[in-house]
């Protein structure tokens, strides 16, 4: 047995060791030591509970009587040994060596008595401690909340001393709720709330407490290591993973004088188990990660609150009571300097592109930062991405018009099993941190302001997501529409892909595309998960999309089509400069065609403001033609760079987008001026209903080839749609009303057939661009004829128009 202090051994009959026994073996341990370094002194043992020992309350009468916490600490080794059984086996006894339980203990002492430490925290006079206690909770020194003030600073004491031992992984919040309720904050908050409830105060504090208990996580080494050893397997056999290291250094030096606020990208159930782990490894503290309720079910919520999981009730709606629990509790975390986490987006993305922010939490979390004016945070924000996903078919058939599983123990049993395959690596990449405070102050006053910082955390995270090998793939087979291409074909349309993607310094996985083993290995790995098929049958193996598969598929294309975005308006731009005439203003005419398609797609991409994205439309313009700014122009000039371009995006990029539009659009055009029912007979909410209406009318209209991909028949994508609408002022007269029409304007009919004109327009577009494409690659996919140049362009001298129509 050794011993960890903080100071050197005090004696006298002044000290009162404050002991903090959790077995029969540690209070022998505690016992031995005092003797020897304290001979004399009184020992007061306490426990977890709120219960104070008599002995304590007659200890601290004296101002000079020096309080000297002490408690044990397990220590083993982590060193991993070779392989995951092994590795987790490790844990396992590391988290037993931890606990508290009496029946094991003895038998640890004996075979490794190096294992058990006294750790003493910094001693304290009484005092002292009744200053700090007047201090931070307008108390009154000798009463009982003045003894479990000093129980609360001894635990913390010792925390402080165990995680130079352990490391700061194994930094744990202490008593949380009891620190929170004692203070005099508390009690005003009760005060206020009752006054505006009209409910008496000792009801609602009592309620605040109740709702604080419900959602505090209760984190403890052994639980932390025990959740670490069950979970591991639900990410440590599935994936190898690459983190950003010197983003992890730059959040440790923050983390010294800031709480960290991590929002992570969600793509997976295994995101929080994996970022866990990463941040474990590296002596990082534990996040408190909020989650939803749905996930408390036994043995995930039990362990996961001891673990560092905070469980908020999914729905609370105008509960004043639990809405201020979370902002206290939530403060109180960030005013302790403990990290948070939780996931910005609501929920996993079901299409495979970042989902737009929700600000409920981020809400919360300033309006406590307002309620304590010396409080900032730091914002993380954070790209999780995969080569594959074991649960990303199951999203796609959601998307489909398949039920969502409920989540519990079979669903947690088939997950589990699902997760034993390696399918590829997991790349966490940390964007550049933000002060909240700071951004706040840049975002400016105004209704929008919250919004417009979860879209500066969306866009960094959006800008550190590298491109996979399977996204870049998937990418070539779902611009192929169906057509099966061999190994060497799908080269040809990746490597300019790649090439592009480099040009704007883009993480590229160089090995996984540039070399026929690599790219072939990509491919199998698609095939073993069921989303590409093989046919070998014949000369040379041909890959294209599964039958049903183009959910999927699209799921791991969409990860990377952020970084194409720019490029893709700027096509369609150019295709539109390309049609003007030469009388026009060809500059007025690509920045208006650009601003229609933002205001078309903004509910579905993140946008940077409007500066900065003119900014990012002339640096792809440099990418393009570096020599543009020294030519002058006409449209046939244009037409002709645009038949020469290596590169051509925009059908792969933006198609499934507007073809999920255009669906909609015809749906409300077919309601003529009727407005979306606000109240329905059926079983489903009335935009249930719709979206339902929507799924059935995109499967006709993909089988009538009206509609290009199979992937834009979803149901998250229609839900997109329709909030256009909602922006838009077409899904009810009032919101007509509301954007701007008067007696004298147009009908909503009219407004709702004018969008689906609109849409479909941009399809016709994507349509000519994809003619074009397809005679680029005319060698690549055996296109021999140059008829469908003429279709997609008008000739250089104008006098040839085509028009490849809405379902080319």
């Amino acid at each position: 047995m050794t011993t960890e202090a903080t100071t050197g051994a005090h004696s006298g009959p002044s000290e009162v060791l404050v002991v903090q026994p959790r077995s029969h073996t540690e209070r022998t341990i505690l016992r031995r030591w005092a003797e020897e370094s304290h001979p004399g002194a009184p020992v007061v043992p306490i426990g977890d509970g709120p219960e104070v020992p008599a002995a304590l309350g007659e200890a601290l009468h004296g101002d000079d009587t020096v309080i000297v916490p002490a408690r044990v600490a397990w220590v083993t080794p982590e060193a991993g040994e070779p392989g995951a059984v092994r590795r987790l086996r490790g844990l396992a006894t590391t988290a037993v060596m931890r606990m508290a339980w009496s029946p094991l203990h003895p038998a640890m002492a004996r075979h490794r008595p190096d294992a058990a430490r006294v750790v003493v925290g910094e001693p304290a006079t009484v005092s002292d401690l009744v200053s700090r206690f007047v201090a931070q909770e307008n108390g009154r020194p000798g009463s009982e909340g003045f003894a479990r003030f000093v129980v609360r600073q001894a635990v913390l004491a010792c925390d402080r001393v165990e995680r130079r031992i352990l490391g700061d992984r194994y930094k744990v919040p202490r008593r949380m709720v009891e620190q929170i309720t004692s203070s005099a904050r508390f009690a005003e908050l009760a005060a206020r709330l009752a006054r505006r409830t009209g409910r008496p105060a000792p009801e609602v504090a009592q309620r605040l407490e109740s709702c604080l208990h419900e959602m505090a996580a209760v984190q403890s080494p052994p639980a932390i290591d025990v959740f670490r050893a069950m979970m591991g397997p639900m990410h440590a056999k599935a994936w190898d993973v690459q983190v950003d290291e010197s983003g992890l250094e730059r959040l440790r030096a923050l983390n010294r004088d800031h709480a960290l606020i991590f929002l992570p990208s969600h793509r997976s159930y295994a995101d929080p188990l994996l970022l866990a782990e990463v941040l474990h490894e590296r002596n990082f503290p534990r996040n408190h990660v909020l989650g939803g309720n749905n996930l408390s079910f036994w043995p995930m919520g039990a362990l996961g609150r001891r673990a560092g999981v905070v469980f908020i009730r999914r729905v609370f709606g105008e509960d004043v009571v639990y809405k201020a629990a979370i902002q206290e509790y939530l403060g109180h975390l960030l005013a302790k300097r403990f990290n948070l986490e939780w996931y910005i987006e609501g929920g996993r993305s079901r299409t495979g592109k970042l989902r737009r922010p929700r600000v409920g939490l981020l809400r919360y979390v300033v309006a406590a930062m307002q309620d304590r004016p010396g409080l900032d945070a730091i914002l993380v924000p954070v790209s999780i991405a995969y080569d594959q996903l074991h649960e990303v078919g199951a999203m796609a058939a959601e998307q489909a018009g398949g039920e969502k599983r409920a989540e519990g123990l079979g669903w947690l049993y088939h997950y589990f099993r699902d997760q034993s395959r390696h399918i590829g690596t997991a790349r966490v990449r940390i964007a550049e941190p933000l002060s909240l405070r700071q951004a706040l102050a840049d975002a400016g006053e105004g209704p929008a302001q919250l919004e417009k910082v979860a879209f500066r955390v969306c866009a960094g995270i959006n800008g550190v997501t590298p491109a996979t090998a399977t996204s870049l793939a998937t990418f070539a087979l779902l611009s192929a529409r169906d057509r099966a291409l061999t190994l060497q074909q799908v080269r040809e349309v990746v490597a300019p892909l790649a090439d592009y993607l480099e040009a704007r310094e883009v993480a590229v996985p160089v090995a996984e595309l540039r070399t026929r083993h690599g790219l072939r290995m990509t491919l199998d790995r698609l095939a073993e998960a069921g989303v590409v098929t093989v046919y070998e049958g014949g000369t040379e193996p041909v890959f294209a999309i599964g039958a049903g598969r183009h959910h999927v598929a699209a799921f791991y294309r969409n990860g990377t089509l952020h970084h194409l975005l720019e490029r893709a308006l700027l096509e369609v731009a150019l295709l539109r400069i390309g049609d003007a005439g030469d009388d026009e203003d060809l500059v007025e005419v690509g920045w208006r065609e650009l601003a229609r398609l933002r205001d078309l797609l903004k509910f579905e991409f993140f946008f940077s403001t409007r500066r900065a994205f003119r900014g990012e439309i002339l640096r792809e313009l440099g990418l393009i033609d570096p020599d543009w700014r020294r030519r002058d122009a006409r449209p046939a000039d244009v037409r002709a760079a645009l038949r020469q371009l290596p590169l051509l995006v925009a059908p792969g990029v933006l198609r499934s987008f507007l073809d999920a539009q255009l669906v909609v659009a015809d749906r409300l055009a077919a309601l003529g001026d009727r407005p979306l029912p606000a109240e329905g007979d059926g079983p489903l909410p009335p935009q249930q209903e719709f979206l339902d209406e929507c799924l059935g009318v995109g499967r006709q209209m993909l089988m009538q080839h009206r509609l290009d991909r199979a992937d834009s028949v979803s149901r998250e994508l229609y839900a997109t749609a329709v909030r256009q609408a909602e922006n838009r002022g077409l899904v009810t007269p009032d919101g007509a009303g509301r954007a701007g029409a008067d007696g004298a304007g147009p009908s909503l009919a009219e407004k709702r057939v004018a969008w689906c004109d609109e849409v479909a327009a941009v399809i016709d577009d994507l349509g000519r661009l994809a003619e074009l494409q397809r005679v680029r690659l005319q060698v690549v996919l055996g296109t021999g004829d140059d008829e469908p140049v003429a279709r997609a362009l008008p000739a250089a001298d104008g006098s040839t128009e085509g028009d490849a129509g809405v379902a080319s």
